[in-house]
């Protein structure tokens, strides 16, 4: 990618979405992005493994939760640049008529998803500007596509690690889960120190020094708590290539753990 295409968009600090994109090998980012993916990954070298069995729990949760679970309203917040498979995609090869919100408050990953993110004709897909941060408003916003009344499955893949204060992401979290009703799932994949305990907070560390948003890795108990008041499916918080794999998972456990559960 050359040039800015919003004049929000810093293009020499590198920024968490685009870097993700390149470990996926999507060209939507920058120099400075490139050189802080490979840096990290010469650091860790499964990170690259990471991001890919991130976006395959998302492909095997959506599909379980729309074939399975009677899903047909998602709400995927910190969509992430678009790629392959995404959320609308995946939900709504199984069930046209499914309803996705993708909500976000980067820039770039705005003006792509606007662009590239359209649904079934049966269903709606629609993108809203909006922060974790702020769940009220986010979820006024996503109340204009979604019935709120009715079951939700609310993604946070990869994005809650970024509310580093523990006491506030779990109000976030509250906050979300509460506004559902009964028979709505939450889905977390969250940055996890359990494993390749030394070269995850060295990562972490380099990319606070150099990146935006700050992150904050936890342990997979804390990770856990965060569902606390609902029941988990199994096999509960596993790495990300664990939770119920395919044919393509990899053998070798990723620093990002996840879990979903159902509110009865």
């Amino acid at each position: 990618m050359t040039g800015q295409t919003d004049d929000r968009i810093d293009s020499g600090t590198p920024h968490s979405a685009r870097l993700w994109d390149y470990w996926l090998g999507g060209t939507d980012n920058f120099p400075a992005d490139r050189e802080a993916g490979a840096a990290i990954a010469g650091m860790m070298p499964s990170i690259v493994a990471l991001a890919r069995e991130d976006r395959r729990f998302l492909g095997r949760a959506v599909s379980h939760l729309v074939r399975d679970g009677g899903i047909r309203q998602i709400l995927d917040i910190g969509s992430g640049l678009p790629t392959a498979d995404n959320t609308h995609q995946v939900a709504q090869r199984i069930a046209p008529d499914t309803r996705v919100v993708y909500a976000d408050n980067d820039p770039l990953v705005l003006i792509h998803a606007r662009r590239l993110l359209t649904g079934s004709a049966e269903g709606r897909t629609a993108y809203v500007e909006a922060d974790l941060d702020d769940p009220a408003a986010l979820l006024a916003r996503a109340a204009e596509t979604l019935d709120l009344t009715e079951p939700v499955a609310i993604n946070l893949l990869g994005i809650l690690h970024f509310i580093r204060d523990d006491d506030r992401a779990h109000a976030i979290v509250g906050a979300l889960a509460d506004a559902v009703p009964a028979g709505s799932f939450l889905s977390i994949a969250h940055g996890c120190h359990d494993i390749n305990t030394a070269e995850a907070h060295r990562i972490v560390e380099f990319w606070n020094e150099r990146g935006t948003p700050k992150i904050k890795y936890r342990g997979s108990a804390e990770i856990a708590a965060f569902f606390d008041g609902l029941d988990l499916l199994d096999p509960g918080v596993v790495p990300c290539n664990r939770w119920r794999p395919d044919t393509d998972s990899a053998e070798i456990d990723v620093n990002q753990y996840c879990g979903v559960a159902v509110k009865r």
